[in-house]
């Protein structure tokens, strides 16, 4: 298991492999499809973005209202393909690590390869136990997205594992590999 933080993703994201466990703490940002596409726009107009994205680690996720003595709700992954649009660009910009659910276009393959960035896998269907992972929550873009505005999260030994590397590692790929007949 890898102990590492988000403040060191710019520098460790290349020596990760596809298949390795990661406990990953610091600031992760929140967002899905309808803020990737407000994101987007905001890029093409040249206007501040909600958060930096150079070496930044994007959770795709939409997280439920907490509940009495909570720090957030539930907060699982969400299905990555649906960023497929964004991502390259996105990763382009400087994010080095996207954390969601399911296989990526070629286009985010390659994306992920030509900026040392890294994809990683959440447990999905395990909302409700993620978020005893997130230590801090709050709304910093697009609150009138409800659950789908952006939030910068702390994370706390969150688990993930790595999905897809920027030396061309693909557990969707060796996975089926594996068991192909």
């Amino acid at each position: 298991m890898i102990e590492l933080n988000t403040s060191e993703l710019a520098e460790k994201a290349r020596t990760l492999t596809a298949g390795d466990k990661v406990l990953l703490s610091g600031t992760v940002y929140t967002s899905r499809d309808a803020a990737h596409k407000r994101i987007k726009e905001l890029m093409a107009k040249g206007e501040p973005l909600p958060y930096d994205l150079n070496g930044a680690a994007v959770y795709y996720a939409g997280p439920t209202a907490a509940k009495d003595g909570m720090v957030i709700g539930s907060c699982g992954p969400t299905t990555s393909s649906r960023m497929d649009v964004y991502a390259p660009e996105f990763l382009d910009k400087g994010l080095k690590a996207m954390i969601g659910k399911g296989e990526r276009n070629e286009a985010v393959c390659e994306a992920i390869r030509r900026n040392g960035a890294v994809y990683f896998c959440a447990i999905g269907g395990a909302g409700a136990l993620a978020c005893k992972c997130i230590t801090e929550c709050e709304v910093i873009a697009f609150e009138d997205l409800g659950c789908e505005s952006v939030k910068r999260l702390k994370f706390e030994r969150f688990p993930l594992i790595v999905a897809i590397d920027c030396r061309g590692g693909n557990i969707f790929n060796s996975g089926r590999a594996m068991y192909a007949v």
